[in-house]
């Protein structure tokens, strides 16, 4: 909290534990810094999975987590936001509960406790992938894109690639993945929200809707050629062997639109084999740039922070001979703006 109040995402689902959050954690103090606001860092969660339960019994779990989480949080104190299984309808349970608790619930124009979905943190993996494309005279006109995952932030990245002409071709969850040949325009990006706003529905049900759509084929998604990969699913999705897929297919950049979603083996083999990586730590950002903003964010403001972001964290990188690296560079910056605000507060 040297920096400002505590602010993070909140997990729900069985892969969730303590060393996952605790990793999650270390990651999102660099994160929350690299965006030049005063805000700290904090993430939370639980192992239980929303996903196959009803809406009663989410309902309820969410009352009983903020009846003790209440006692640790709120304005000005620590900011819970929308993290994997977190969507509007939980963050909407859990705000409840917290304000039948305490009588304060707001803070100036800063929204506490954000209770409606936004497409803010898929649009600034976007923004992040065009910044990278910049920097070689490219451009995402025509892109063809793999996403991995289907959840909201995945749905988000889709239709901003679709805005800059870019073509998204897959989405992925637990029953497989689905993929359009020809590319998901609006309608059928449309169509997949549908299906997966509903609690638990698969996305499987999607070909039903689409007589392009291959389901599952290829056996796996890496072996479709692409130009660009955003994987924004399961953590750890793309290891050493997917990026070599990638790679022989012509990937050109993987671009994270969730959390660690590309293995230390990945990475490695990423920068081995001269393919462009945005990491999480630099792509999650715009979660945190619209809670700085309050309910108020132009895109040319995102547009603006994403670049100064993306030029800071490339000219640390640079600095600290390691050129390129932006995982690196990210988490250089991230380190000293902490690291200063503790020193100047007399912390260590």
């Amino acid at each position: 909290s040297s920096l400002g109040p505590y602010e993070g995402p909140l997990h729900l689902g069985p892969h969730v534990n303590g060393g996952l959050i605790k990793a999650f954690g270390f990651d999102n103090v660099f994160s929350n810094a690299l965006t030049g606001y005063d805000v700290g860092s904090s993430v939370g969660g639980s192992d239980f999975n929303p996903f196959d339960k009803s809406e009663a019994e989410v309902q309820r779990f969410c009352q009983s987590y903020m009846t003790e989480l209440a006692k640790y949080i709120g304005p000005d104190i620590d900011h819970p936001t929308m993290g994997m299984g977190v969507g509007k309808k939980e963050m909407g349970y859990l705000f409840g509960q917290y304000k039948r608790l305490n009588a304060k619930s707001t803070s100036s124009s800063v929204p506490f406790m954000k209770k409606k979905d936004s497409q803010v943190a898929g649009e600034a993996v976007v923004l992040f992938a065009k910044e990278m494309l910049k920097d070689k005279n490219q451009s995402l006109m025509g892109k063809r894109c793999l996403i991995l995952g289907s959840g909201k932030n995945a749905r988000a990245v889709a239709s901003k690639l679709l805005e800059y002409g870019a073509v998204p071709l897959t989405f992925s969850d637990e029953s497989g993945h689905v993929y359009e040949p020809s590319g998901i325009d609006e309608s059928k990006l449309r169509t997949i929200s549908n299906i997966k706003m509903e609690r638990g529905a698969m996305l499987g049900r999607y070909v039903i809707s689409s007589t392009t759509a291959k389901f599952n084929e290829p056996g796996s998604v890496f072996d479709i050629p692409c130009d660009l990969c955003f994987p924004c699913g399961q953590i750890k999705c793309v290891d050493e062997e997917a990026v070599t897929k990638l790679a022989d297919n012509g990937c050109m950049g993987v671009i994270e639109g969730g959390h660690k979603n590309v293995t230390i083996e990945g990475r490695k083999a990423l920068k081995g084999r001269g393919v462009m990586y945005g990491p999480h730590i630099v792509t999650l950002t715009g979660a945190n740039i619209a809670h700085a903003h309050g309910n108020n964010l132009p895109i040319e403001t995102l547009e603006e922070d994403v670049r100064r972001i993306y030029n800071d964290v490339k000219d640390a990188a640079t600095e600290f001979n390691a050129r390129g690296d932006l995982f690196a560079g990210g988490s250089m910056v991230g380190f000293l703006r902490v690291a200063n605000a503790m020193l100047a507060h007399g912390a260590v």
